[in-house]
């Protein structure tokens, strides 16, 4: 087989068109894959309307992808044709910038982000660099580890690098694409886990997924519902709305953090009292290596915590990536080549 089939966009903004291509050869330091499940993630759209810099068209997007290798180029070592892998976010790192240097890859200046930085995971094969690979474990169907590269590793990490210590209060705002996760994640790693999402047609999913509460947010005061519990050490903040996520602050106990994932224009409506006569702290949390990606799998897998998936054919890109705009899709489209 010398061909491959891509979905790319060929204008900001454009539909996707399914392509056949010349099937190409890793470079020095890559492998090829052969992707079996690639991720729609909602900072695909960024990449689509062109609302990142650098961006170039014709584009092939998709950064939560599984696979198998099926080539090696020049020096790879330590991976070997037939390997499972995932490539998320975290698309590869240079190695000299000063982050780099400093050791926090995930912050690198020269990030390659997969589907921006070189071509993604909406194809039946991609290329990546070796730095870029993470090791699915046997546990995990790719379909079920393509959405671990990004929305996964991101809510798995922000707890794991959180203050939060097992059998503290934490709270999750938003029980969509990550926040899902993130309550599946808090309640196995051993948190009081309180779900906070608009509706009370929510709180049996919130109870399915492991929470331990429940908080409506559209009945009343979330921060007043936290401080009732005796307040939370950390709010993770996944909902896009700039104004729930704020809404997070005043739960917090003396010291905690409200960590914020989502992604919103707006600014977050937050005084400089509310954090500082309580010691309160705001940060702010990306992705994670590759390394981070293999820690969330492995977690995955052995804590028996899977993403809510719908699959469709990549001749179905175009349908799947509205169902996700449009927030139909419970909860992260795959494609599957």
């Amino acid at each position: 087989m010398n061909s491959m089939r891509v979905a790319q966009v060929s204008e900001p903004g454009g539909p996707f068109e399914i392509v056949e291509r010349e099937l190409p050869e890793p470079g020095p330091g890559h492998v090829r894959i052969a992707v079996e499940a690639s991720g729609v993630c909602h900072s695909d759209a960024g990449f689509v309307h062109n609302a990142y810099p650098n961006v170039t068209f014709p584009l092939v997007a998709g950064h939560e992808v599984a696979g198998r290798i099926d080539a090696l180029g020049e020096g790879v070592r330590y991976w070997s044709v037939g390997d499972r892998v995932e490539v998320g976010w975290f698309g590869g790192h240079c190695g000299h910038c000063v982050p780099c240097r400093e050791g926090a890859f995930i912050d690198c200046r020269n990030l390659q982000v997969p589907g921006w930085a070189y071509e993604g995971g909406y194809a039946t094969h991609m290329v990546a660099p070796v730095n870029a690979l993470a090791r699915i474990p046997d546990g995990l169907s790719a379909v079920d580890a393509a959405p671990l590269g990004c929305a996964g590793v991101t809510t798995y990490n922000a707890f794991r690098k959180s203050i939060a210590r097992p059998g503290d209060l934490v709270a999750v705002i938003g029980i969509g694409g990550l926040g899902h996760l993130a309550v599946q994640y808090a309640a196995k790693s051993g948190y009081e886990t309180v779900a906070v999402a608009r509706g009370e047609d929510k709180r049996a999913l919130a109870v399915e997924l492991g929470a331990h509460h429940y908080v409506d947010s559209s009945a009343g005061d979330t921060a007043k519902a936290l401080q009732a519990l005796g307040g939370a050490t950390v709010v993770l903040a996944t909902a896009a709305n700039s104004q729930a996520m704020a809404s997070g602050v005043d739960g917090l106990r003396p010291g905690g953090e409200l960590i914020a994932i989502g992604i919103a224009p707006e600014p977050m409506p937050i005084t400089p009292s509310q954090i500082v006569l309580t010691s309160r702290s705001i940060v702010g949390h990306p992705s994670g290596t590759s390394r981070d990606v293999e820690h969330a799998m492995n977690f995955s897998a052995l804590a028996g915590i899977r993403p809510m998936t719908e699959t469709m054919p990549l001749d179905g890109i175009n349908e799947a990536f509205a169902r996700m705009m449009s927030g139909a899709a419970r909860f992260r489209m795959v494609v599957v080549p």
